[in-house]
């Protein structure tokens, strides 16, 4: 199986839903690709959160009552289906009740499910960064300016890569890596300010479910690092670092500021 099919594929392999030969072929393939193994550990990261965290809110008691109470029961002649009605009324009462709590039960598991994308995108941006910190090699091409860094990713990536902010004295850049950022591989620049090391990701923003931010960017924190996050030209971009929140901001200005 390629790549492409096993994606499609991964939710129903992770449910027990595949029949057996498709498994198996699944399962070899995470096996020897790290791709879709990252892929794989996202997807079940996203259903454990979805599964587990969503807010439920049943109706009360007090609401069943008034809608059962409310319930127009008229007393008809005594018939042979006269000993099921007992059992109507308040089934028909439950239907009414899930009717009326369907639409806020909606809503709110989809403002939920927004929480829960915008967490695991911000979570794996920051991870990437830690990658960044831990690595032994961080940078695989040093910078010698952005016309030296920008050609060295043709080949390495699916898109090309926009960024037009060399770096200047405030945020000198560093050079750059191939990473990977949810199920798709990404650029990786470094800037620094001081002794503090700023990531910069850019990926393909094209299949996320991007949290809803308007026009305006991202910004948030998480595990101590500061996050900014924006879509532009069919990009995203991710910057992290441990500078202050408006450090970090004067960054996402310069650089959401290219053409």
């Amino acid at each position: 199986m390629d790549c492409d099919a096993v994606r499609t594929t991964l939710h129903d392999y992770q449910e027990g839903r595949l029949p057996a030969a498709a498994h198996q072929a699944v399962r070899a393939h995470l096996e020897s690709c790290p791709a879709c193994a990252h892929a794989g550990a996202v997807e079940r990261e996203l259903t454990s959160v979805l599964e587990h965290q969503l807010p439920q809110y049943p109706a009360s008691l007090a609401l069943k009552r008034r809608i059962a109470a409310r319930w127009p029961v008229a007393t008809p002649p005594r018939s042979r289906w006269a000993r099921w009605r007992p059992w109507l009324v308040p089934a028909l009462a439950v239907l009414a009740v899930g009717l009326v709590a369907a639409p806020v039960l909606y809503v709110e598991r989809t403002a939920g499910r927004a929480t829960s994308v915008r967490t695991a995108m911000v979570a794996e941006a920051v991870n990437d960064h830690l990658r960044v910190l831990s690595s032994a090699r961080p940078l695989e091409i040093e910078s010698g300016g952005l016309h030296q860094v920008k050609p060295w990713f043709e080949g390495r990536l699916d898109f090309a890569p926009v960024v037009s902010f060399e770096g200047d004295a405030d945020f000198p850049l560093k050079g750059g890596a191939v990473g990977y950022f949810l199920d798709r591989k990404a650029a990786v620049l470094v800037y620094a300010y001081r002794l503090h090391p700023i990531s910069l990701l850019v990926f393909r923003a094209d299949g996320l479910r991007w949290p809803a931010t308007g026009e305006s960017a991202l910004t948030t924190q998480d595990r101590g690092f500061n996050v900014v996050m924006w879509r532009q030209s069919g990009l995203g971009y991710a910057l992290v670092s441990d500078a202050d929140g408006r450090t970090l901001a004067a960054l996402a200005q310069r650089l959401h500021a290219q053409p």
